[in-house]
């Protein structure tokens, strides 16, 4: 097979890859968006409970915010990294994103923790059903993203920086970024509308 087929077959499965990753984040888009219409219509509806003003620690959230989106920066780094192929800047800055984002994740699991323990799960109305859903719907996706990013991580360790694996390191930094924005959304119109509703 000559090369400049070999390069056009490359450069077909790249375009069918980014273009699947894509449809696949269209439809995350729209999941997300459906969790937050929900949300809408259910954040006022507390069964006579505490709503999120009485419930939700801004400080913690802001944490929460600031490890994420360095996260975010870290990523892009990393990936800044696998294009140039140093690898190991591409694992330094990924053990970095990593940390970040299981330390976010275990600041969630504590506010859903904390949550039940005092009586609020899911199941006390239908502003916690719609809290713990957009907010836990969230969180699997950060997990799936850290597990994404672990097995690459192993990768790139074992094999090196090969094209395919640059290439769906670019895919997983689309994907953190974007859990990084769907996270911005979160916290304004969840936490930041919500300790400011008189």
């Amino acid at each position: 097979m000559s090369e400049a087929v070999q390069h056009s077959r490359h450069t077909e499965e790249d375009a069918k890859a980014m273009f699947g990753f894509w449809v696949y984040i269209m439809t995350d888009c729209i999941l997300f968006a459906s969790l937050f219409a929900t949300y809408a219509v259910l954040h006022n509806n507390t069964y006579g409970g505490p709503g999120a003003k009485d419930l939700f620690s801004l400080d913690f959230v802001l944490v929460e915010t600031l490890l994420l989106l360095t996260s975010s920066f870290t990523c892009g780094l990393a990936v800044l990294a696998a294009r140039r192929r140093d690898k190991k800047r591409v694992l330094a800055w990924f053990a970095v994103t990593f940390l970040l984002g299981l330390a976010f994740l275990g600041m969630e699991l504590h506010e859903f923790s904390d949550l039940v323990s005092e009586g609020h799960s899911w199941q006390a109305s239908g502003f916690l059903s719609a809290f713990f859903t957009l907010v836990g719907t969230h969180g699997l996706h950060i997990s799936a993203g850290l597990l994404w990013m672990g097995i690459m991580m192993v990768q790139v360790w074992r094999r090196g920086l090969v094209r395919f694996s640059v290439k769906r390191l670019m895919l997983l930094g689309l994907f953190w970024h974007f859990l990084d924005i769907v996270w911005i959304f979160i916290f304004t119109f969840v936490y930041l509308m919500g300790a400011i509703a008189l």
